[in-house]
């Protein structure tokens, strides 16, 4: 500086070689202690956090699986299922169900049916133990990928768990729920049982649970009848099943069938050949319509109140009972079809109405030897009315009540050649009223007549002679025997069917005429069977014998000579033998024709309004009623041989004068020209004894013909 010396000043940066001193590697020791022990309340923060998470943890956990339920109902599977009703010839015509199912195992199953809804519901089903979680993450790129939900990521097994065991709310806790009810449904069953239940449970839209209930509600089959492509539109519904129903939406249901087709193929289930083979099937859809009462609603009606009465609701709505009953399918169709024509050809000759002022008929067969039901219609519409008219309407019978008067009659004595006279007649039927004076339907009197043409032209006047005749009493308690269970009054008007009585009441009579004698009560129901094949009712036919065959057979002669030449002719375009009465009200308000074959069937058939208003003056029992009971019995009769009515022993033939019963001398025969083998209780023929009403002349000797 001074002197201009120049400074140079070297800058060193020395380096810590301090000499190492104990003192100072004791301060380095404690410096690292300290730093150490910086972290452990950290770590001990750290520590209790996560034994807290842990303890939260274990509780949600615990609070989600607390009240998880059993697995044990997996094993006891218990749905509800369908109970069915079914014809004497094993057609289902009714269902009772809360839930639509029928329950069946893998084995009844076609072979592709468990695989499609494999290849559609769960592909690694056979891989996985109650989750997948490959199909999770597969499931969720289809899906952004179709910008749509079109395959889930639950698995069969996780559907179980929510189907059995869960509700369907959306949560998170309701998921891991799921998860681990499935995975402990996967330690609990096999994947067979597991298939099973799920088959089974699984709801496939239009009020079908299970693949068996879907097989019936949408093609109208056995579910061991499906094919391929049909199991394969079954296998697209879970998802959502109206929005894929065939029923409803019948382009996404193919879609979805294309779907389930297409990933069979890719997990090697099918062959391109049977998927394409499938894919051009034309699959039929047949609904099966109104639910649970099928092809013969007012007899399904009557089985459940039976049932329901017997069994209670729970077993017959859950229980997968197997009903049977009397009725025969194609009878029963035909007896809706006659019933519907011939209300129409009713209205077509003016009778209109709606709601109870529409025209309403009724039509019931009965096999008479057991009693069975063979065919039941109620009324025109199940839909517009419940009420059965063959069984809870009580009417009056007009002249259908008739044959029982003189079925009573021909117990008493009298015979069909017996004379009675057609002429005015009145009777003080009730004490202080002006006497009663029947009329006849023509308003004429025919004089000396004899019971045969009396009943063959349905003669009123007659008919009240013969009943004063025979007693009162006597009448109502032979027709309780007959079967009339209704509250009949003594007064003469009874011989012309003034009481009120049910189509049933009525045929079951003729039915004991058509049984020679024998009256056996009808059946509807004839074996109930629970789901696991016990039989808990079966009804075995029974009858007992309330008139002589004898008499059976007279009234039955009677009969047929009112379809041969009296006010049932129409009836002979039957074409074979029959036997029947038509049967009309005063007023027409309702019409009547009860009629039978030789011992195979005997029907009834009744027309009339709700409101008891009237037919209409020429709407007749051989008008109104008549041609349904035809149209019926043309398609009853076709299985049954064409046959005369047997003869019993006990009956014999004379030949007599047709007009007025009187036997006939060979010189008569071809003056007379009307001549009748007529039909006489042995000892009640001409000069065959003396059991005959008071006042009727003894007759002279005559032929007679004793038929075996």
């Amino acid at each position: 500086m001074g002197n201009g010396t120049k400074r140079n000043f070297d800058v060193r940066f020395l380096t810590s070689d301090k000499k190492k001193t104990p003192m100072n590697e004791e301060r380095e020791r404690q410096g690292k202690k300290g730093k150490k022990r910086g972290w452990i309340p950290f770590l001990i923060v750290l520590l209790l956090a996560l034994v807290v998470l842990a303890g939260v943890g274990m509780a949600f956990y615990f609070s989600i699986v607390f009240d998880l339920p059993r697995l044990t109902t997996l094993k006891d599977y218990q749905p509800y299922i369908t109970s069915e009703v079914y014809s004497e010839d094993e057609v289902l015509i009714g269902e009772f169900f809360i839930e639509k199912r029928t329950v069946v195992s893998l084995s009844q199953m076609p072979r592709f049916l468990p695989k499609a809804f494999i290849a559609a519901e769960d592909a690694r089903f056979f891989e996985h133990r109650g989750i997948d979680y490959w199909r999770i993450l597969g499931a969720a790129f289809r899906n952004i990928e179709a910008l749509d939900v079109v395959q889930g990521g639950s698995t069969i097994t996780q559907q179980i768990a929510k189907s059995f065991f869960l509700t369907p709310e959306r949560s998170y806790s309701r998921k891991l729920k799921e998860a681990i009810l499935a995975q402990r449904i996967e330690h609990y069953l096999t994947k067979n049982e597991i298939l099973f239940l799920y088959l089974n449970q699984i709801y496939l839209g239009e009020g079908a649970y299970g693949v068996a209930a879907a097989a019936s509600t949408y093609f109208g089959k056995p579910i061991q009848n499906l094919t391929l492509a049909e199991c394969a539109i079954l296998a697209g519904l879970p998802p959502s099943p109206n929005n894929f129903s065939p029923l409803r939406n019948p382009k996404k249901a193919r879609e979805r069938q294309l779907y389930v087709l297409n990933r069979m193929v890719e997990r090697k289930m099918i062959t391109k050949e049977q998927a394409q083979q499938a894919q051009t099937e034309e699959v039929r859809l047949k609904p099966r319509g109104p639910k649970g009462y099928l092809d013969a609603p007012y007899v399904v009606e009557q089985v459940r109140q039976y049932m329901e009465q017997k069994y209670g609701k729970d077993l017959l709505y859950k229980g997968g009972l197997k009903i049977y009953t009397t009725i025969h399918s194609r009878l029963q169709k035909a007896a809706q079809h006659a019933v519907q024509v011939g209300l129409e050809e009713f209205e077509s000759r003016g009778g209109k109405g709606k709601g109870r002022e529409a025209i309403q008929g009724a039509l019931i067969a009965l096999e008479p030897q057991s009693g069975f039901i063979l065919a039941m219609v109620g009324g025109r519409d199940f839909s517009a009315s419940q009420f059965n008219r063959a069984l809870q309407a009580k009417r009056q019978a007009g002249s259908a009540f008739k044959p029982i008067v003189y079925a009573a009659a021909l117990d008493k004595g009298f015979t069909p050649a017996t004379l009675i006279v057609d002429e005015p007649f009145s009777f003080e039927d009730v004490p202080g009223k002006d006497p009663w004076q029947p009329q006849n339907f023509d308003r004429e009197f025919w004089g000396p007549i004899t019971v045969r043409k009396a009943l063959t032209f349905s003669r009123n006047v007659p008919t009240v002679q013969i009943a004063q005749s025979i007693g009162l009493d006597y009448l109502i308690q032979y027709a309780g025997n007959l079967g009339i269970k209704a509250k009949l009054e003594p007064n003469l008007s009874l011989a012309l069917g003034a009481a009120n009585v049910t189509l049933l009441e009525l045929t079951q009579a003729f039915g004991v005429f058509a049984a020679q004698g024998y009256r056996a009560e009808p059946v509807l129901v004839s074996q109930v069977v629970d789901k696991d094949g016990t039989v808990l009712e079966e009804t075995e036919p029974s009858s007992m014998e309330v008139i002589s065959p004898q008499t059976s057979y007279l009234i039955t002669s009677l009969l047929q000579s009112v379809i041969q030449e009296g006010t049932g002719q129409r009836a002979r375009a039957l074409g074979r033998p029959a036997a029947g009465k038509t049967g009309t009200t005063n007023d027409t308000r309702d019409a009547w024709f009860i009629g039978y074959l030789p011992r195979k069937v005997v029907a009834g058939a009744w027309v009339g309004y709700d409101i008891e208003k009237p037919l209409g003056t020429h709407e007749t029992g051989a008008v109104a009623a008549l041609p349904i009971w035809l149209e019926f019995m043309k398609e009853a009769a076709k299985d049954v041989p064409v046959g005369e009515f047997a003869v019993p022993e006990g009956v014999v033939f004379v030949k007599v004068d047709k007009e007025n019963g009187e036997p006939l001398l060979s010189t008569r025969w071809a003056k007379t020209g009307k001549i009748l083998y007529e039909c006489f209780r042995e000892g009640t023929e001409p000069n065959g004894g003396n059991a005959r009403p008071a006042g009727v002349k003894r007759l002279p000797d005559e032929e007679i013909i004793k038929t075996r």
